[in-house]
This record gives C-alpha cells, sequence and structure tokens, in this order.
C-alpha cells in the first residue's frame, strides 16, 4: 500500500530538483527576448519569483513542472503595483479595508500639484521666513467649527493619544463607563489613556451615567473629563447619559477642561434615506467643550488626519507637546484637507464624494443598478435587479441602513467568483448575502460600470466554461 505513495513523493522530488536556476533562466533562448527589454534587476526578481511558486506548487502536491509561462505570470505579478485602485461594489461607503473615503477631484488635483515638486509646506511667503505646516487648514477650520484653534495629526487615534498626554499626563481623566469603546483593530480607548499617561477613571454604568457621577469623581488630581461619541455602536432602552453642553458647564464650574473625542466628523447636516442623527463639530464646540478631536477620512470626507479644535490656550499646549512632531501630517495630507474643507466653505458639499454617496436618493440608485444589468445582459451574464442594504462605515452611524440596489447572480461559487472578480484588470470587490454575489451600485460610478460587467461577464464566462 505504501508504493504509490513512495513513486509520488520520488515524483515530486524529481520535479523539485529538476527546477532551473536563475542563470539557467537568464540565459534560456525562449525568455532572453522577454527578459532583454527590462531592466536586469526586476527580470532577476520576476525569475525567482517563478520559481518560488513553482516550488510551492510542487510542495502542495500539484505535478505541473516549471513552464515559461510562469515568467510571464511572474512578470505582470512585479508590474502590478500593490496598492491599488478598486471598484468598490459591497455598498460600504466609508469601507476601511478599501481606504475609506475617496477624495474630491479638487482634493487629488492639489496633491498632485504639491507632490510634483516644492511648496511652502513650512515657509511663510509673505514674510519670507518658516512657517507652519498648519497655516493652510487652521483658519478653515476655525470658520467651519467656531473653534479658537486648530492642529492636524496623522490620525484619529493620534488626535486622541496628543490630547490626552498634553493636557493630563500623569493626572486623572473622567469617563463614563458607558464610553469605554474600542475602535478598529483592538484598539480600546483605556489603552490609549494608559499609553498617554492619564489615569483613567470609570464613572456611572455600562447603560447609565448621571452628572452626579462625574462631580463625584472630581478631585484636585482631576485633569480632563472626557466624552466620547458612541460612534461605532448605539446603546438603546434603559438608558441615560449627560449631554455635552451640561458636561461643559459642570468642567467650567469646577475649572477643569472638557474633552470630546468625536470620531466620525460631521462638519454640514447630512440628510439621505436611512440615515441617522449625528453630532457635529460645531455643536460641540458651541456646547462648551473645550477641546473636540476628529476624523479627517470619515463623515468629513477628506484624508486620513486627526483634526483637534479647542481653545486657543489649550490648543498652545497641546502644539508644544514632543508627540506633535511624532504625529505630524504630510504635505500631501494638508493639500487634500485644505480642497476638502474649501468646498464646505463654499458651500458645496455635495462635491464631497462621501457626503454625495451618502445622500443618493433611490431612484437614482435603482436606475444605475438597471444600467449595470443591461451591460451584463450585453455580456451574457443573466442577473436580476433587487433592493438591498448598505452602510456607512468607517465606524460611523452604526444603526444607519441605507437602501439600495444591487446587481444580484447565482452562480454555483459564490467565494470561487469574487476571488476571480478581485482578481480582475481592476479588481471588483462585491459581497455574499444568502448565498448569491451581490454587486450593490451605491459606490460605482457610472463610468466604472463598463469595468464591472466586463469583470464580471469575463468571470461568469471562466465559470460556464468551453
Amino acid at each position: 500500500m505504501g508504493a504509490p505513495s513512495q513513486r509520488g513523493e520520488s515524483g515530486k522530488n524529481a520535479l523539485l530538483r529538476s527546477l532551473p536556476s536563475i542563470e539557467q533562466l537568464l540565459r534560456r533562448p525562449a525568455l532572453e527576448s522577454r527578459l532583454a527589454a527590462i531592466p536586469r534587476a526586476r527580470a532577476v526578481a520576476a525569475l525567482r519569483l517563478a520559481v518560488e511558486r513553482v516550488r510551492g506548487r510542487l510542495l502542495r502536491g500539484e505535478a505541473r513542472p516549471f513552464e515559461d509561462a510562469d515568467v510571464d505570470e511572474a512578470l505582470r505579478s512585479l508590474l502590478t503595483p500593490r496598492l491599488r485602485a478598486v471598484l468598490n461594489a459591497t455598498g460600504v461607503v466609508l469601507h476601511t479595508n478599501l481606504g475609506r473615503a475617496p477624495l474630491a477631484p479638487e482634493a487629488v488635483a492639489r496633491v498632485a500639484a504639491v507632490a510634483r515638486g516644492y511648496s511652502n509646506l513650512e515657509y511663510d511667503l509673505e514674510e519670507g521666513e518658516r512657517g507652519t505646516r498648519y497655516a493652510p487648514v487652521a483658519g478653515l477650520l476655525t470658520e467651519l467649527t467656531g473653534a479658537e484653534d486648530a492642529l492636524v495629526v496623522n490620525n484619529g487615534a493620534g488626535a486622541a493619544l496628543l490630547v490626552l498626554a498634553a493636557l493630563a499626563a500623569g493626572k486623572e481623566c473622567v469617563l463614563s463607563r458607558g464610553e469605554l469603546v474600542e475602535i478598529g483593530g483592538g484598539f480600546r480607548v483605556p489603552e490609549v489613556m494608559r499609553q498617554s499617561g492619564a489615569r483613567l477613571v470609570e464613572v456611572g454604568t455600562t447603560n447609565r451615567t448621571r452628572r452626579s457621577d462625574y462631580e463625584g469623581a472630581l478631585t484636585p488630581e482631576t485633569g480632563l473629563l472626557v466624552k466620547v461619541h458612541r460612534s461605532n455602536f448605539e446603546m438603546v432602552g434603559f438608558t441615560e447619559e449627560v449631554a455635552v453642553a451640561e458636561l461643559a458647564a459642570l468642567g467650567r464650574a469646577r475649572g477643569v477642561p472638557v474633552f470630546q473625542d468625536l470620531g466620525s466628523g460631521l462638519l454640514v447636516p447630512l440628510k439621505g434615506d436611512g440615515l441617522t442623527a449625528e453630532p457635529s463639530v460645531r455643536h460641540a464646540v458651541t456646547a462648551g467643550v473645550d477641546v473636540v478631536a476628529f476624523s479627517g477620512d470619515k463623515l468629513l470626507g477628506g484624508p486620513q488626519a486627526g483634526i483637534i479644535v479647542g481653545r486657543h490656550a489649550l490648543l498652545s499646549r497641546i502644539k508644544a507637546h514632543p508627540l506633535t512632531r511624532a504625529l505630524r501630517v504630510d504635505k500631501m495630507t494638508v493639500a487634500a484637507l485644505e480642497a476638502t474643507l474649501e468646498l464646505y466653505r463654499d458651500g458645496r458639499p455635495e462635491a464631497v464624494p462621501t457626503w454625495r454617496l451618502l445622500a443618493q436618493p433611490s431612484e437614482v440608485l435603482r436606475a444605475r443598478a438597471e444600467r449595470l444589468r443591461g451591460l451584463l445582459a450585453a455580456q451574457g451574464v443573466t442577473v436580476r435587479v433587487a433592493e438591498v442594504s448598505g452602510q456607512v462605515g468607517g465606524g460611523a452611524m452604526p444603526l444607519a441602513r441605507l437602501p439600495s440596489f444591487a446587481c444580484i447572480l447565482t452562480v454555483q461559487e459564490p467565494e470561487g467568483f469574487l476571488e476571480s472578480l478581485r482578481g480582475a484588470e481592476v479588481p471588483v470587490i462585491g459581497r455574499i448575502a444568502d448565498g448569491e454575489v451581490l454587486l450593490d451600485v451605491r459606490c460605482l460610478a457610472e463610468d466604472e460600470l463598463g469595468r464591472v460587467a466586463e469583470a464580471v461577464g469575463g468571470t461568469a464566462g471562466q465559470e460556464r466554461g468551453p
């Protein structure tokens, strides 16, 4: 009974021993012409990749030997950027895995303009001396939020860490137990506080916290009263919390600054089918919160950034902290954020893709889904259009269910079908529901529908076979 297995193992070992060396492949006449047109370093890297892929295939028990086509496939892999554009057919607008908010054309153009050459990132053109990289956005942020001052760092968690480290290191931070949230990647507010050097003081219960709970926890060691917006989950039922205005009043009365981690960063009211209420940054500032932190790439619809606004005296302390340097943003982020904020200032929030994608009416989405269905029919693919529910994503509006429309495909192996779509020239990212493939059109632009149809048509043709 062991003989067939031994023969199989012997055959595998023979194939492994027969794998060509890199030098042999470089001298192989059949490969010489296609390798001569590319830099030697890339050619060598492609050959190594091809050999390693074949070795892995053989070790998994596949008995196909090395072929010249393996080199062609490796060359295509090396020429394809690892970070690349994809088509989002998931129905999730702020999809963290897909880069969250797409930028407005104005922001993209601004990034390109400053990326291709030098810029006045930290140079004051009027004074002819060193300036600050936050100058292009600070004025816009104070105008849009009503705050006295503003600062931008590299992401929302960094903003919270910096505020806590600058204002409450070695002191106590009072926070409701119902707001001890966990954000993406498993990071938790208590852990961020510990890294900042602040000491967490929990008050209230998971579902009910009152003003008296905060008052009872205040001591000479209190550095901040902290409120964290539960942007990625909701509590319903027998609940109670202290409004930001009431907490701000308590802070003023007792001489303790109030910090709110607002998370999603809504600048203007957002209305659309299925959306839920969300507090704006201006509301927090108007309510008297001393320092507010929020993200740039969520509901604001700009680049990844952590934005801090608030009272000038407190922002000055935050800017002077050493972590500000470690968390600072680059010129592309400043450029993209400035262009995005200008759209809000000019009363054009609909020009921000996130705002526009979330506000789309159902009839527009239905018509787009029907257009995609027609394009798929031209590819020989039979689908049906159905109403589905999408999500805001990015840890924002967790209870929102966005009514949308999708083209639905019934296929033999949905997981394999999606894998093939991910391998398209421009990868298409869909999702599976009830064993069927869904292509939600909410996040697809009109000029992207043709590419989706081509990718689906090619994949469907492979599934049907010859």
